[in-house]
């Protein structure tokens, strides 16, 4: 039997493969090939349709990296094709196991309407599905010559990720252009066997249903000729009738499929290259919605959506009708596939925002769930901010990539650090880029967590990552795999109604508390610190302009910019994809993203430039204008400037320096370095004894694997301590602050640190200016501090994580490198340091033990340089701000950090400006205020607790008003609204408020 068994295999496979697939398209006839290569970037179709085309013929090498190419092809259909479907087959050079990573097309009518796309999985263009004979044909491709950045071994830098760098050289060579009859039942014959033949190798060896599938499988290649494959398909598909139509088992696990590709909004491509790999993909997507009745597509990321709506709106007019059909699905109801780490609270708030407004407008619906399958972890404040905006489910799948743990569940409730809980699943299969394929099928039912109370998984199905979606092969397995004995039942479903399912069958699901932690891609945190940069401060100045904006606003009545507005969060918003914040994109796409968002900032600083002049006046008195609630004389409006209060010392002791005021003592040694930080007030030394902070230290860092994303635990076996000092020098400034310059040369690189000790002010700010030139080397600032920290506290949105600083079990040892924003916290009861940060999010902490003391200490990163996918990452100048917060609990961390991201600006007028708003009440910071999105003129202000404790306060007004109500996160009406002025709030709660003008 095991002999038989072996030959059947074999059988198939080699017929399948040199016999069944070919005849699906055995007749053809050549096209005629005429091509226009563009010089430079791509043009409208309206122009491509009308270039001067010269012949050319297949075996041609053609398109550079990054180019465009236009093809012409022309042809008759045969006279003896009628009554046949007849296809263009086109092969422009593909390798077929790279799906959106090397060349595609887009395929036009002469009119100019696009059809469908071309790539390696999918090369067919219906012409006619039955011919008359003698149709002329008249098509014309868009053809991109992308690099294959991303080969069988994915590591290798490359010069090709940047048209500024790259190749001019062609890259593919045409293999086939042909009109071709599709044989349909040669094409069904093939899914048949093909979807046999994996089921069969997941189940038992001997299991009766597999010996059943063998034998059909056998008998059916009996009698097909090999010769005539056409001719004898039909007899050949009868022989497997039997055991296709056996049915699945009653208790047989259930998938709900959705055709999906997951399209990176930029990758290893540039921005202008995703707007066209969506088009490809949704006038595919589309044609398969037209041929398939019961195919359902899901797509998410308005972004996505408004770029088909301004580049190709005959396809953007085919996915509204699909959508009005409820078969081309919106998902996700964000701007884009955002990282949910870094952006700041207010970041997410505009994602939901401006997905679910764009979501709404165009189509009529909103999406009921975050869709977000391959962002690189989950911030714990996400669960919170979902259920405010109101979403009622989560979905991912990233995760199942743990390199240490596997998680423990597929379908529970998530609860973030608010205690807000929220409905979530990740797809049994673990993958976002489904094939339907027996061993997916197999391993969805197989390793499902929740099969003794759930029968349902989600599965993604479609060619992903680079665009090109479900091919009719895929919806051909699901048709057979909708009820067939021995596999999962497969069903075509909106995941809206996946969820309701599933809530229904689970009825107690199992919580998980905190983060979703991803056990790889740590380098993320870090990586590409030029775009990090840029959007931390782009947040800041966006938020800054609402406010100054609203204010002028609402005091002299002044227009409130809300387009200009939208536009730059939009800029902002598609810079939080989850390729292109965490800094995993190629050159090209961050050399852009650097221009663009400095463009958002010098845009926003304009627009409150402009609100505080006109709210301030013309006059000489010196006003400072505060945007934070948690700082300044006079938050959230201006003040006349009060001198600052108290002194500072700079001293020299034969060791090194002495930096005071009445707060705090820092000692630095003569090499810069931090061996003392007192607290006046307690006594408490920060820096452990025999140690010393401010210690910048250069590890190796070269990953097992991707590069740019990954920092793997075996860096910390090799580290140099950078100690040299090329010159030191230290003096008391014009305002009164000590001020410490240190230089330091190392590697390839230079850094000039500036340390500052300010009046009255318990931080000692450094500023690190970085010449950056390494390669696969990683930066760290190091503080080793006399605290025994059971956890740090890092700033995440509208709140703080805690994570334990010990490595008890593995999910623990597996955080090695950490998230934060503005702060980390570390403290014992009655003491605490902070490290505040303006544009960086890793760091890590270990634990130490020397005579019975335990050091804890926490070390910021600062720069990496990893060399794929861009092979000079970071080279260049870095300025990143940071300081050691001495003596600090979670209200000065949070003040601190606040502070140190939205600085005050002072300038002259005639008059002070009252704020707005004032909240009064410990722990309540107001992290926005601007007028309402709908135009009404309302003032929106959201606040949220910061301590992690209850709180209690009032809002106080300073303008005529209505009501004061409570709405949500995107500012929705809410069923039995809190109103008023008076404030409550749990732990972390996040609270937005309408005051009706």
């Amino acid at each position: 039997m095991h002999d038989d068994t072996s030959l059947t295999l074999g059988r198939v496979s080699r017929v399948l493969t040199e016999r069944i697939r070919p005849a699906i398209h055995a007749e053809s006839v050549p096209l005629t090939i005429e091509v226009h290569q563009l010089p430079g970037e791509p043009i409208a179709p309206e122009a491509g349709l009308a270039l001067d085309f010269e012949p050319t013929t297949v075996g041609q090498m053609w398109g550079p990296a990054w180019g465009t190419t236009w093809f012409k092809v022309t042809g008759a259909v045969p006279g003896e094709w009628a009554g046949r479907r007849v296809e263009a087959l086109i092969d422009l050079g593909f390798d077929v196991n790279m799906t959106g990573f090397q060349c595609e097309a887009l395929v036009y009518r002469p009119d100019g309407t696009p059809i469908k796309s071309i790539n390696p999985r999918n090369q067919w263009v219906l012409i006619v599905p039955q011919a008359d004979g003698d149709e002329q044909v008249e098509l014309y491709l868009e053809a991109a010559s992308n690099p294959v950045l991303l080969d069988y071994h994915p590591f290798l830098p490359t010069q090709e990720g940047d048209i500024l760098t790259s190749s001019p050289e062609p890259l593919y060579r045409t293999r086939r252009m042909d009109l071709v009859v599709f044989d349909e039942e040669v094409f069904e014959l093939s899914l048949d066997l093909e979807v046999l033949f994996e089921l069969q190798a997941e189940l038992p060896p001997t299991s009766p249903r597999r010996m059943s599938i063998l034998q059909a499988m056998d008998d059916a290649l009996d009698v097909l000729d090999l010769q005539h494959i056409s001719a004898t398909a039909s007899d050949a598909r009868a022989r497997l009738a039997a055991v296709l139509a056996a049915p699945a088992e009653a208790s047989a696990h259930r998938i709900s499929a959705i055709g999906h590709a997951h399209i990176d909004s930029a990758w290893l491509w540039p921005v202008r290259e995703t707007i066209r790999k969506v088009a490809r993909t949704t006038s595919s997507m589309t044609t398969l919605i037209d041929e398939v009745p019961d195919f359902r597509y899901g797509m998410s990321s308005a972004q996505q959506y408004a770029w088909v709506k301004q580049h190709r709106p005959e396809v953007y007019d085919r996915i509204k009708a699909a959508v009005a059909e409820g078969r081309f699905l919106p998902l996700g109801g964000m701007w884009v596939e955002s990282d949910t780490v870094m952006p700041s609270g207010e970041s997410l708030v505009r994602q939901f925002a401006y997905g679910q407004r764009f979501f709404e407008s165009e189509f009529g619906i909103r999406s009921k769930g975050v869709w977000l399958p391959d962002s690189f972890g989950y911030s714990p404040a996400l669960p919170q901010l979902m259920r405010r905006a109101g979403f009622e489910w989560f979905f991912t799948q990233k995760i199942s990539w743990n390199q240490q743990n596997v998680f423990p569940h597929h379908t529970f409730l998530w609860e973030g650090i608010d205690g807000s809980r929220m409905f979530t699943h990740f797809p049994s299969m673990d993958t976002y880029n489904s094939q339907l394929s027996g061993s997916e099928v197999a391993k969805a039912a197989r390793q499902f967590k929740e099969n003794r109370v759930s029968s349902r998984s989600i599965a993604p199905v479609g060619w992903g990552d680079g665009g090109g979606g479900t091919t009719r092969e895929m919806t051909g397995k699901a048709a057979r795999l909708a009820n067939l004995e021995g596999s999962a039942r497969v069903e075509w479903e909106h995941p809206d109604d996946f969820f309701d399912k599933a809530r229904a069958e689970i009825a107690h699901p199992a919580v998980w508390v905190g983060e979703l932690y991803l056990e790889l891609h740590r380098g993320t945190l870090t990586s590409q610190h030029g775009t990090k940069s840029r959007h931390r401060w782009a947040e800041h100045a966006l938020v800054e302009a609402e406010l100054w904006a609203a204010t002028d606003a609402v005091r002299t009545g002044a227009d409130y910019p809300q387009a200009e507005i939208d536009e730059l969060w939009q800029i902002v918003l598609l810079h939080e994809f989850h390729d292109i914040l965490p800094g995993t994109s190629i050159a090209w796409v961050h050399r852009e993203a650097v221009t663009a968002l400095e463009d958002v900032i010098a845009r926003a600083r304009a627009i409150s430039d402009a609100a505080r002049r006109s709210l301030a006046g013309d006059g000489d008195l010196e006003l400072v204008f505060t945007p934070a609630s948690v700082a300044g004389p006079a938050p959230l409006g201006a003040a006349v400037a009060a001198p600052a209060e108290g002194a500072v010392t700079l001293d020299a002791d034969g060791a090194g320096f002495i930096l005071a005021n009445d707060l705090v003592r820092v000692h630095l040694t003569t090499d810069g370095l931090i061996d003392s930080a007192v607290d006046l007030a307690t006594g408490r030394d920060a820096v452990a004894p025999g140690k010393v902070a401010n210690l910048l230290q250069l590890h190796q860092d070269f990953p097992n694997m991707w590069d740019a994303w990954d920092i793997d635990k075996y860096y910390r076996n090799r580290v140099t301590d950078l100690r040299d000092v090329t010159a030191i020098d230290a003096r008391i400034t014009d305002a009164g602050a000590a001020e410490v310059i240190i230089e330091r040369a190392f590697s390839e690189s230079t850094i000039r640190q500036t340390l500052t000790l300010a009046p009255g002010e318990r931080t000692l700010h450094i500023v690190n200016d970085i010449d950056w030139h390494e390669t696969e080397k990683l930066l760290k600032l190091a503080f080793p501090l006399d605290i025994q920290a059971a956890h740090t506290e890092a700033e995440t949105q509208f709140g703080y994580q805690a994570r334990v600083t010990h490595v008890n079990t593995s999910w623990e040892a597996a955080k090695f490198e950490t998230s934060m924003h503005r702060f980390v916290l570390v403290r014992e009861e009655g003491f605490g340091v902070a490290l505040i940060n303006d544009s960086i999010y890793g760091y890590d902490t270990t634990r130490d033990a020397d005579d019975d003391a335990v050091t804890t200490t926490v070390r910021l990163s600062l720069l990496r340089a990893p060399r794929f996918p861009d092979p000079d990452t970071d080279h260049g100048r870095h300025v990143i701000a940071t300081g050691l917060v001495i003596g600090a609990g979670p209200a000065e961390a949070t003040r601190a950090g606040i502070e140190l991201n939205t600085p005050a600006t002072v300038l002259r007028g005639a008059h002070e400006v009252a704020p707005l708003v004032a909240v009064h009440g410990d722990g309540i910071v107001v992290s926005g205020v601007k007028l309402a999105d709908d135009g009404s003129g309302d003032v929106i202000v959201r606040l949220y607790e910061a301590l992690g404790r209850r709180a209690a306060g009032t809002l106080e007004i300073d303008f005529d008003h209505r009501d004061v109500r409570e709405v949500s996160l995107i500012e929705d009406d809410l069923d039995d609204a809190r109103t008023g002025t008076d404030l409550a709030l749990r732990p972390f709660e996040v609270r937005t408020l309408r005051i009706a003008r």
